[in-house]
């Protein structure tokens, strides 16, 4: 009995791998005969055939016990069957892969532009309004005749735009000038103009249920806001500057209100009547009369020249308005704001520095054990400008940060702190020197050396002390400007010299390692 169970056992063990063995081979050679038969058979054989199971071994029945394999699920529509559900859109196609047409005209590109902006996509938006005004700069005309055509009336149009009967606060703009405007580019000039018949709009409530907030600016006569930012002009010029970035109809009021700019650009707190086109002082800072027309103009003394800043600029009699004038008809647009802009000035809140860089070779070490090496200095050192409305300037020289320098760029320290024994934050005065500026133009009493005709606008002349007595410094330098809304805010080497009182000579210093001045604005200097 022993014997005969093991020889039975290996018999049906024999027997199933031969079965298993045909039914491998079997299903192997199935799908080649496949392929030899007809094309008909084969359509007959796949159509008719029922699917071929295989017999479960014992293996794998083993394995199905412990794994359950399923097959990956990809949902590719269900964005759309969403869009589908939304209200409104049933039974409209959707392709979500494809674009709207790309705009080509200028009035396209404008749509796309108010569209964007109504959906608060304001970078598509802005883009498509710059693309539009490229194509065509009257593209918003063309725009609101299509979309918003204005009928056509018998009607006779009200000759006074602005009656006195109106309320004060409707925004009048009869007597606004224009002139402003016109030196703008065709583009902005049409959105500013756009911005004539708005007012200034309160701030929206919190909520919706929250009552309607007044709004102070909005309730004021027009008059007396063009004094307020007049003011504010006059005392910040940036932040006025930065108040047309509030709402629509202060940047109207910023860029067409040529009072507000009139007074700043014949102003002495900023414009022109704090520019000297002769020396108003010695290199010392003691004050000096060049000539009786500019005395008459600038005021040295509070017993000669009582009258104010609005005073001496409605005043005709001053040649330096007169110039002004006459440069503002001819070479401004008649814009005050270009010619404050764009003319050569200096300014008074912030000083100007110079960083100077440089590398020169150093010696070797007798103690050092390398060799064929040799150390490299860099050299940093700083330049400092600070003018002042009477025509004085102080001029430094040091190795010192900005940070730790123009706060003490002052008079006061000029005259406490000018002394080689002083220890105290602001001892780095001790090498600034006291000197005197001027602008060059048309009403210097002087030529210019190297062609011998009238100066042209553009240069400043400054004449400093010396590192002793002896000697004088004279520079020139030249007025320019760097950016894109910047003015008058760089000046560039055009000649340093020094002259020697004792022997009446001329010496020439090289400018191979000096920079320009950058102006840089200091916030301790408003007001002063």
């Amino acid at each position: 009995m022993s014997d005969q169970a093991p020889t039975e056992t290996e018999a049906e063990l024999a027997a199933f791998r031969q079965r298993w063995r045909e039914e491998v081979t079997a299903r192997n050679k199935k799908p080649e005969a496949l392929l030899n038969r007809p094309t008909a058979q084969r359509r007959k054989a796949s159509v008719h055939a029922p699917p071929t199971v295989p017999a479960p071994s014992t293996a794998r029945r083993r394995d199905d016990t412990h794994e359950v394999d399923f097959a990956p699920t990809a949902y590719h529509d269900l964005p759309d069957k969403e869009d589908r559900l939304k209200l409104g859109t049933e039974g409209q196609a959707h392709d979500r892969d494809v674009n709207p047409a790309e705009p080509s005209s200028a009035l396209e590109h404008f749509e796309r532009a108010v569209e964007r902006e109504s959906s608060g996509m304001l970078g598509d938006s802005l883009k498509h309004y710059r693309q539009a005004f490229r194509i065509d700069a009257k593209v918003q005309d063309t725009y609101s005749k299509k979309h918003f055509p204005q009928p056509s009336s018998s009607k006779p149009k009200p000759s006074n735009p602005n009656p006195s009967n109106a309320a004060v606060t409707v925004p009048g703009t009869a007597h606004h000038s224009l002139h402003g405007s016109a030196a703008l580019p065709q583009s902005l000039k049409q959105l500013v103009d756009s911005f004539a018949t708005l007012a200034i709009e309160p701030a929206p409530p919190a909520t919706d249920a929250s009552p309607q907030e007044p709004s102070p600016l909005a309730e004021l006569p027009e008059e007396i806001l063009t004094q307020v930012l007049r003011e504010l002009a006059v005392k910040d010029l940036a932040s006025f500057a930065h108040t047309a970035q509030v709402c629509k109809r202060l940047a109207y009021l910023v860029l067409t209100e040529e009072s507000i700019w009139k007074r700043v650009a014949l102003g002495s707190e900023i414009g022109f009547a704090a520019m000297h086109y002769d020396f108003a002082c010695d290199v010392e800072g003691f004050s000096i009369r060049a000539n009786d027309s500019i005395a008459r103009y600038l005021d040295f003394d509070d017993d000669i020249d009582t009258e104010t800043d609005e005073e001496r600029i409605e005043s005709p009699a001053s040649p330096i308005q007169h110039h002004t004038t006459q440069l503002l008809h001819t070479t401004y647009n008649h814009s005050y704001r270009q010619l404050l802009r764009s003319r050569p000035r200096l300014r008074f809140n912030g000083c100007y520095i110079s960083t100077v860089n440089y590398t020169r070779a150093g010696a070797n070490s007798a103690n050092s054990l390398s060799w064929g090496s040799t150390p490299v200095h860099v050299v940093t050192y700083f330049r400092y400008l600070r003018f002042f409305r009477d025509g004085t300037v102080i001029s430094l020289l040091t190795t010192v940060e900005p940070v730790d320098v123009v706060h003490h760029l002052t008079r006061e320290n000029m005259h406490t702190h000018h002394s080689a024994t002083s220890a105290l934050p602001s001892a780095v005065m001790r090498d600034a020197l006291r000197g005197r500026w001027r602008l060059s133009g048309p009403l210097c009493s002087m030529t210019d050396p190297s062609t011998g005709e009238a100066e042209v606008e553009g240069d400043i002349h400054i004449e400093t002390q010396g590192v002793t007595p002896k000697y004088t410094y004279r520079m020139q330098l030249g007025l320019t400007h760097a950016g894109k809304s910047a003015r008058n805010n760089k000046l560039v080497w055009k000649g340093f010299w020094s002259w020697n009182r004792l022997t009446d000579d001329w010496a020439e210093f090289g400018l191979r390692n000096d920079r320009a001045y950058w102006w840089s604005r200091v916030k301790s200097f408003e007001g002063e």
